[in-house]
Protein backbone atom coordinates (compact mmCIF):
# COMPACT_ATOMS: atom_id res chain seq x y z
CA UNK A 1 0.00 0.00 0.00
CA UNK A 2 1.40 3.19 -1.15
CA UNK A 3 -1.34 5.77 0.88
CA UNK A 4 -0.33 7.98 -2.02
CA UNK A 5 2.93 8.10 -1.91
CA UNK A 6 5.51 7.31 -4.80
CA UNK A 7 6.86 3.92 -4.54
CA UNK A 8 9.55 2.93 -1.86
CA UNK A 9 8.36 5.83 -0.22
CA UNK A 10 6.58 5.92 3.33
CA UNK A 11 5.23 8.34 5.95
CA UNK A 12 7.83 6.58 8.10
CA UNK A 13 10.53 7.20 5.52
CA UNK A 14 9.19 10.85 5.21
CA UNK A 15 9.58 11.50 8.95
CA UNK A 16 13.32 9.70 9.06
CA UNK A 17 14.54 12.76 6.52
CA UNK A 18 17.78 13.97 7.82
CA UNK A 19 17.39 17.72 6.73
CA UNK A 20 13.28 18.47 7.45
CA UNK A 21 12.14 21.83 7.16
CA UNK A 22 13.60 24.80 9.65
CA UNK A 23 9.60 25.63 10.32
CA UNK A 24 7.09 23.37 10.38
CA UNK A 25 4.19 24.19 7.97
CA UNK A 26 0.89 23.91 8.18
CA UNK A 27 -1.03 20.61 7.25
CA UNK A 28 -2.87 22.06 4.23
CA UNK A 29 0.29 23.72 2.63
CA UNK A 30 2.61 20.62 4.07
CA UNK A 31 0.14 18.19 2.45
CA UNK A 32 0.33 20.41 -1.42
CA UNK A 33 4.02 20.82 -0.54
CA UNK A 34 4.30 16.79 -0.25
CA UNK A 35 2.16 16.56 -3.40
CA UNK A 36 3.68 18.33 -5.63
CA UNK A 37 7.35 18.72 -4.70
CA UNK A 38 9.41 21.59 -3.62
CA UNK A 39 9.82 23.29 -7.20
CA UNK A 40 5.85 22.70 -8.27
CA UNK A 41 5.79 19.46 -9.83
CA UNK A 42 3.62 16.15 -9.54
CA UNK A 43 5.65 14.02 -7.12
CA UNK A 44 6.87 10.78 -9.42
CA UNK A 45 6.38 13.04 -12.56
CA UNK A 46 9.15 13.02 -15.35
CA UNK A 47 10.92 16.63 -15.04
CA UNK A 48 12.62 17.62 -17.75
CA UNK A 49 16.28 18.58 -17.13
CA UNK A 50 17.25 22.22 -17.35
CA UNK A 51 20.16 22.69 -20.03
CA UNK A 52 22.66 24.66 -18.63
CA UNK A 53 22.97 27.85 -21.42
CA UNK A 54 26.72 27.99 -21.04
CA UNK A 55 27.26 24.56 -21.14
CA UNK A 56 30.77 23.73 -23.40
CA UNK A 57 29.96 24.61 -27.18
CA UNK A 58 31.62 25.36 -30.13
CA UNK A 59 31.02 28.87 -29.11
CA UNK A 60 32.47 29.17 -26.07
CA UNK A 61 34.72 26.88 -25.35
CA UNK A 62 32.92 25.48 -22.54
CA UNK A 63 33.87 28.87 -20.45
CA UNK A 64 31.04 30.74 -19.05
CA UNK A 65 31.46 34.10 -20.85
CA UNK A 66 30.31 36.25 -17.83
CA UNK A 67 32.57 34.24 -14.95
CA UNK A 68 34.16 35.85 -12.59
CA UNK A 69 34.08 39.72 -12.65
CA UNK A 70 32.39 39.57 -15.38
CA UNK A 71 29.15 38.44 -14.88
CA UNK A 72 27.42 41.77 -14.77
CA UNK A 73 24.77 39.98 -12.42
CA UNK A 74 27.48 38.27 -10.61
CA UNK A 75 28.91 39.68 -7.37
CA UNK A 76 32.67 40.73 -6.83
CA UNK A 77 34.07 38.84 -3.85
CA UNK A 78 34.27 40.47 -0.88
CA UNK A 79 37.30 42.16 0.45
CA UNK A 80 38.75 40.60 3.84
CA UNK A 81 37.93 42.85 6.80
CA UNK A 82 41.41 44.23 7.65
CA UNK A 83 41.39 44.99 3.71
CA UNK A 84 37.79 46.63 4.27
CA UNK A 85 39.42 48.26 7.62
CA UNK A 86 42.40 49.47 5.33
CA UNK A 87 39.81 51.03 2.64
CA UNK A 88 37.45 53.07 5.33
CA UNK A 89 40.46 54.20 6.68
CA UNK A 90 42.31 55.25 3.61
CA UNK A 91 40.25 58.31 3.47
CA UNK A 92 40.74 59.70 7.09
CA UNK A 93 44.43 58.85 6.93
CA UNK A 94 44.55 61.08 4.10
CA UNK A 95 42.83 64.32 5.37
CA UNK A 96 45.02 64.06 8.39
CA UNK A 97 48.33 64.32 6.30
CA UNK A 98 46.67 67.15 4.33
CA UNK A 99 45.72 69.15 6.97
CA UNK A 100 49.44 68.38 8.96
CA UNK A 101 50.97 69.52 5.28
CA UNK A 102 48.79 72.49 5.38
CA UNK A 103 49.63 73.58 9.09
CA UNK A 104 53.83 72.85 8.57
CA UNK A 105 53.32 75.18 5.55
CA UNK A 106 51.37 77.99 7.12
CA UNK A 107 54.20 77.35 10.16
CA UNK A 108 57.07 78.14 7.90
CA UNK A 109 55.52 80.80 6.29
CA UNK A 110 54.83 82.56 9.76
CA UNK A 111 58.90 81.83 10.52
CA UNK A 112 59.83 82.97 7.44
CA UNK A 113 57.49 86.32 7.27
CA UNK A 114 58.46 86.66 11.21
CA UNK A 115 61.83 86.61 10.48
CA UNK A 116 62.14 89.14 8.01
CA UNK A 117 60.52 91.81 9.82
CA UNK A 118 62.32 90.32 13.12
CA UNK A 119 65.80 90.89 11.14
CA UNK A 120 64.33 94.38 9.01
CA UNK A 121 63.96 95.85 12.32
CA UNK A 122 67.17 95.27 13.40
CA UNK A 123 68.81 97.48 10.58
CA UNK A 124 70.88 100.91 11.91
CA UNK A 125 68.66 103.24 10.25
CA UNK A 126 69.85 107.32 9.64
CA UNK A 127 67.95 110.11 7.63
CA UNK A 128 70.49 110.09 5.26
CA UNK A 129 68.84 110.98 1.91
CA UNK A 130 67.62 113.79 2.92
CA UNK A 131 66.16 116.77 0.05
CA UNK A 132 67.96 120.15 -0.37
CA UNK A 133 67.83 122.97 -2.89
CA UNK A 134 69.54 121.76 -5.65
CA UNK A 135 69.43 118.39 -5.61
CA UNK A 136 69.96 116.46 -8.93
CA UNK A 137 66.82 114.99 -10.12
CA UNK A 138 65.78 111.13 -10.04
CA UNK A 139 67.89 108.97 -12.57
CA UNK A 140 67.24 105.56 -14.59
CA UNK A 141 68.64 102.69 -12.68
CA UNK A 142 69.42 102.60 -9.30
CA UNK A 143 72.36 103.73 -6.83
CA UNK A 144 73.90 102.72 -3.86
CA UNK A 145 76.52 104.66 -1.97
CA UNK A 146 78.37 101.81 -0.17
CA UNK A 147 80.42 103.09 3.02
CA UNK A 148 83.15 101.10 5.09
CA UNK A 149 83.62 103.19 8.13
CA UNK A 150 86.53 102.43 10.50
CA UNK A 151 83.79 102.08 13.79
CA UNK A 152 85.22 99.57 16.15
CA UNK A 153 81.86 99.29 17.58
CA UNK A 154 81.58 95.19 17.94
CA UNK A 155 85.34 94.92 18.51
CA UNK A 156 86.64 93.74 21.39
CA UNK A 157 89.90 94.54 23.58
CA UNK A 158 91.97 91.75 21.85
CA UNK A 159 90.30 91.99 18.25
CA UNK A 160 91.45 95.82 18.44
CA UNK A 161 95.32 94.73 19.62
CA UNK A 162 95.27 91.19 17.23
CA UNK A 163 93.54 93.42 14.08
CA UNK A 164 95.51 96.93 14.43
CA UNK A 165 92.66 98.96 14.72
CA UNK A 166 93.67 100.99 17.70
CA UNK A 167 91.36 102.76 19.90
CA UNK A 168 89.64 106.08 18.28
CA UNK A 169 86.63 106.43 19.32
CA UNK A 170 83.67 107.32 16.57
CA UNK A 171 83.51 106.64 12.85
CA UNK A 172 85.14 108.17 9.75
CA UNK A 173 85.12 107.10 6.09
CA UNK A 174 87.59 104.24 5.52
CA UNK A 175 85.91 103.50 2.23
CA UNK A 176 83.18 104.77 -0.50
CA UNK A 177 81.71 103.16 -3.50
CA UNK A 178 79.19 104.12 -6.12
CA UNK A 179 76.96 100.86 -7.23
CA UNK A 180 75.00 101.33 -10.06
CA UNK A 181 72.55 99.28 -11.63
CA UNK A 182 70.15 99.24 -14.31
CA UNK A 183 69.54 98.79 -18.53
CA UNK A 184 72.92 99.83 -18.72
CA UNK A 185 74.18 97.01 -17.00
CA UNK A 186 76.25 97.12 -13.51
CA UNK A 187 78.81 99.43 -12.19
CA UNK A 188 80.98 99.15 -9.16
CA UNK A 189 82.87 102.46 -8.50
CA UNK A 190 85.54 103.49 -6.45
CA UNK A 191 85.83 106.72 -5.23
CA UNK A 192 89.14 107.58 -3.11
CA UNK A 193 88.46 109.13 -0.04
CA UNK A 194 91.68 111.42 -0.49
CA UNK A 195 89.72 112.73 -3.35
CA UNK A 196 89.86 116.52 -4.00
CA UNK A 197 86.41 118.09 -4.24
CA UNK A 198 83.50 121.00 -3.08
CA UNK A 199 81.87 120.14 -0.02
CA UNK A 200 78.61 122.21 0.18
CA UNK A 201 79.17 125.10 3.05
CA UNK A 202 83.18 123.58 3.62
CA UNK A 203 84.99 124.56 0.55
CA UNK A 204 86.89 122.18 -1.31
CA UNK A 205 88.91 119.31 0.91
CA UNK A 206 89.31 115.55 0.87
CA UNK A 207 85.73 113.66 0.04
CA UNK A 208 85.87 111.59 3.42
CA UNK A 209 86.26 115.13 5.21
CA UNK A 210 82.27 115.65 4.24
CA UNK A 211 81.82 112.25 6.53
CA UNK A 212 83.76 113.89 9.47
CA UNK A 213 82.21 117.23 8.69
CA UNK A 214 78.11 116.09 8.70
CA UNK A 215 78.12 112.42 9.06
CA UNK A 216 76.58 110.48 6.20
CA UNK A 217 73.56 113.05 5.14
CA UNK A 218 76.83 115.38 3.92
CA UNK A 219 78.84 112.55 2.42
CA UNK A 220 75.51 111.96 0.51
CA UNK A 221 75.22 115.50 -0.64
CA UNK A 222 78.99 115.68 -2.27
CA UNK A 223 78.97 112.74 -4.05
CA UNK A 224 75.97 113.82 -5.67
CA UNK A 225 77.14 116.86 -6.42
CA UNK A 226 80.63 115.76 -7.57
CA UNK A 227 79.17 113.34 -9.66
CA UNK A 228 75.26 114.30 -10.66
CA UNK A 229 73.75 110.89 -9.79
CA UNK A 230 71.26 110.92 -7.45
CA UNK A 231 71.45 108.56 -4.40
CA UNK A 232 68.49 106.26 -3.80
CA UNK A 233 69.96 103.56 -1.38
CA UNK A 234 72.65 104.27 1.60
CA UNK A 235 74.55 101.12 3.69
CA UNK A 236 77.24 101.57 5.83
CA UNK A 237 79.11 98.72 8.09
CA UNK A 238 82.51 99.57 10.39
CA UNK A 239 85.05 97.27 11.20
CA UNK A 240 82.98 95.01 13.42
CA UNK A 241 80.07 94.11 11.39
CA UNK A 242 82.48 93.83 8.73
CA UNK A 243 84.69 91.52 10.72
CA UNK A 244 81.47 89.51 11.86
CA UNK A 245 80.22 89.27 8.38
CA UNK A 246 83.41 87.36 7.08
CA UNK A 247 83.13 84.89 9.74
CA UNK A 248 79.35 84.29 9.13
CA UNK A 249 79.96 83.35 5.78
CA UNK A 250 83.22 81.10 6.82
CA UNK A 251 85.71 83.04 5.18
CA UNK A 252 86.15 84.65 1.78
CA UNK A 253 88.61 83.08 -1.04
CA UNK A 254 91.04 85.73 -2.74
CA UNK A 255 94.42 84.90 -4.42
CA UNK A 256 96.98 87.64 -4.21
CA UNK A 257 100.02 87.54 -6.53
CA UNK A 258 102.94 88.47 -4.11
CA UNK A 259 102.89 88.72 0.09
CA UNK A 260 101.36 90.91 1.65
CA UNK A 261 102.47 92.01 5.26
CA UNK A 262 101.88 95.29 6.98
CA UNK A 263 101.83 95.92 10.69
CA UNK A 264 99.93 98.52 11.12
CA UNK A 265 96.90 96.60 9.16
CA UNK A 266 97.39 93.40 11.41
CA UNK A 267 98.20 91.46 8.07
CA UNK A 268 100.43 89.06 7.43
CA UNK A 269 99.45 87.35 3.62
CA UNK A 270 101.54 84.75 1.79
CA UNK A 271 101.12 84.97 -2.31
CA UNK A 272 98.82 82.88 -4.00
CA UNK A 273 95.02 81.54 -3.40
CA UNK A 274 93.95 81.26 0.05
CA UNK A 275 90.79 81.82 2.38
CA UNK A 276 90.65 84.93 4.87
CA UNK A 277 88.45 84.75 7.36
CA UNK A 278 87.55 87.82 9.51
CA UNK A 279 90.91 90.13 10.66
CA UNK A 280 92.60 88.73 7.84
CA UNK A 281 89.67 90.39 5.86
CA UNK A 282 89.88 93.23 7.44
CA UNK A 283 93.61 93.85 7.31
CA UNK A 284 93.46 92.93 3.27
CA UNK A 285 90.67 95.86 2.81
CA UNK A 286 92.53 98.19 4.85
CA UNK A 287 96.32 98.37 4.34
CA UNK A 288 97.87 100.97 2.11
CA UNK A 289 100.99 99.62 1.83
CA UNK A 290 101.47 100.21 -1.66
CA UNK A 291 103.56 102.10 -4.09
CA UNK A 292 100.61 104.05 -5.14
CA UNK A 293 99.35 104.09 -1.52
CA UNK A 294 95.16 104.43 -1.47
CA UNK A 295 94.67 103.75 -5.14
CA UNK A 296 95.98 100.13 -5.26
CA UNK A 297 93.83 99.75 -2.02
CA UNK A 298 90.56 100.84 -3.55
CA UNK A 299 90.84 98.02 -6.17
CA UNK A 300 91.47 95.58 -3.36
CA UNK A 301 88.50 96.52 -1.77
CA UNK A 302 86.66 96.03 -4.47
CA UNK A 303 87.56 92.92 -5.45
CA UNK A 304 86.94 91.57 -1.79
CA UNK A 305 83.66 92.95 -1.54
CA UNK A 306 82.31 91.47 -4.59
CA UNK A 307 83.99 88.19 -3.66
CA UNK A 308 81.76 88.40 -0.11
CA UNK A 309 78.51 89.33 -2.13
CA UNK A 310 78.78 86.15 -4.17
CA UNK A 311 80.19 83.80 -1.22
CA UNK A 312 77.01 85.40 0.75
CA UNK A 313 74.91 84.50 -2.14
CA UNK A 314 75.85 80.89 -2.55
CA UNK A 315 73.92 77.78 -2.12
CA UNK A 316 76.09 76.49 0.34
CA UNK A 317 75.54 79.87 2.22
CA UNK A 318 71.99 80.65 1.57
CA UNK A 319 70.55 76.60 2.09
CA UNK A 320 72.88 76.34 5.03
CA UNK A 321 71.51 76.95 8.44
CA UNK A 322 74.73 77.10 10.19
CA UNK A 323 75.72 80.19 7.81
CA UNK A 324 72.71 81.96 6.27
CA UNK A 325 71.28 82.70 9.74
CA UNK A 326 74.28 84.20 11.15
CA UNK A 327 74.81 85.90 8.22
CA UNK A 328 71.75 87.29 8.43
CA UNK A 329 71.61 88.37 12.52
CA UNK A 330 75.35 90.21 11.59
CA UNK A 331 74.56 91.96 8.79
CA UNK A 332 70.89 93.02 10.32
CA UNK A 333 72.43 94.13 13.52
CA UNK A 334 75.56 96.06 12.05
CA UNK A 335 74.68 97.59 8.56
CA UNK A 336 73.54 101.27 8.99
CA UNK A 337 70.66 102.19 5.94
CA UNK A 338 68.56 104.85 5.59
CA UNK A 339 65.31 105.26 6.86
CA UNK A 340 63.58 104.17 3.72
CA UNK A 341 65.58 101.06 2.88
CA UNK A 342 65.00 97.70 4.10
CA UNK A 343 66.49 94.45 4.45
CA UNK A 344 64.77 93.28 0.50
CA UNK A 345 67.14 95.98 -0.33
CA UNK A 346 70.41 94.84 0.96
CA UNK A 347 69.00 91.68 -0.23
CA UNK A 348 68.86 93.06 -3.40
CA UNK A 349 72.82 94.95 -3.34
CA UNK A 350 73.93 91.70 -2.66
CA UNK A 351 73.12 90.39 -5.70
CA UNK A 352 74.38 92.87 -8.16
CA UNK A 353 77.48 92.62 -6.30
CA UNK A 354 77.38 88.86 -6.76
CA UNK A 355 76.85 89.87 -10.86
CA UNK A 356 79.68 92.17 -10.70
CA UNK A 357 81.91 89.29 -9.16
CA UNK A 358 80.82 86.85 -12.07
CA UNK A 359 82.23 89.48 -14.77
CA UNK A 360 78.36 90.48 -15.81
CA UNK A 361 79.50 94.64 -15.02
CA UNK A 362 82.34 97.13 -14.69
CA UNK A 363 84.57 97.49 -11.66
CA UNK A 364 86.62 100.72 -12.06
CA UNK A 365 88.21 103.88 -10.19
CA UNK A 366 87.01 107.12 -10.88
CA UNK A 367 89.62 108.52 -13.53
CA UNK A 368 92.26 110.28 -12.11
CA UNK A 369 94.83 113.07 -13.46
CA UNK A 370 97.21 113.20 -10.44
CA UNK A 371 97.94 114.03 -7.21
CA UNK A 372 98.38 117.46 -5.02
CA UNK A 373 98.46 119.18 -1.69
CA UNK A 374 96.76 122.52 -0.09
CA UNK A 375 97.32 123.86 3.17
CA UNK A 376 95.17 122.29 5.61
CA UNK A 377 94.79 119.39 3.39
CA UNK A 378 97.68 117.86 2.60
CA UNK A 379 97.89 115.10 0.04
CA UNK A 380 95.02 114.75 -2.22
CA UNK A 381 93.89 112.37 -5.41
CA UNK A 382 92.53 115.02 -8.61
CA UNK A 383 90.20 113.81 -10.88
CA UNK A 384 90.34 114.03 -14.45
CA UNK A 385 87.51 115.86 -15.07
CA UNK A 386 86.38 115.28 -18.68
CA UNK A 387 86.80 111.21 -18.38
CA UNK A 388 84.97 111.36 -15.10
CA UNK A 389 82.18 113.53 -16.96
CA UNK A 390 81.83 111.00 -19.04
CA UNK A 391 81.32 108.15 -17.03
CA UNK A 392 78.78 109.96 -14.58
CA UNK A 393 77.05 110.97 -17.55
CA UNK A 394 76.76 107.22 -18.71
CA UNK A 395 75.76 106.10 -14.84
CA UNK A 396 73.02 108.95 -14.82
CA UNK A 397 71.65 107.90 -18.34
CA UNK A 398 71.74 104.14 -17.45
CA UNK A 399 73.78 103.19 -19.96
CA UNK A 400 77.05 101.61 -20.18
CA UNK A 401 80.07 102.78 -19.46
CA UNK A 402 82.33 103.55 -22.68
CA UNK A 403 86.10 101.63 -22.37
CA UNK A 404 87.77 104.97 -23.16
CA UNK A 405 86.84 106.14 -19.43
CA UNK A 406 88.98 102.86 -17.68
CA UNK A 407 91.97 102.91 -16.88
CA UNK A 408 93.64 99.15 -18.44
Amino acid sequence: MTDGWPEGWTRQGREQRTDPPTERLPPQQAAAYDAYGAYGAPQGAYQEPVPDPYAASPGYGGHDPYGGYNDPYGHAERPSRRAARGLRGAGPRRRRRSRVLAALVALLLVVLVGGYFYLDSKLQREAVLADYPGRPADTPGTNWLVVGSDSREGLTKEQRKEYATGNASGRRTDSMMLLHYGSGGTTLLSLPRDSYVEIPGHGRNKLNAAFAFGGPKLLVQTVEKATGVRIDHYAEIGFGGFVGVVDAVGGVDICVEKPLKDPKAGLDLKAGCQTLDGGQALGFVRTRNFANGDLERVENQRKFFAALMKKATSPGVMLNPFRGVPLALNSAANFTVDEGDHLVDLVRLMWAMRGVSGGDGVTATVPISGFGSAPGVGSYVRWDTARAEALFAALREDKPVPDSVLDK
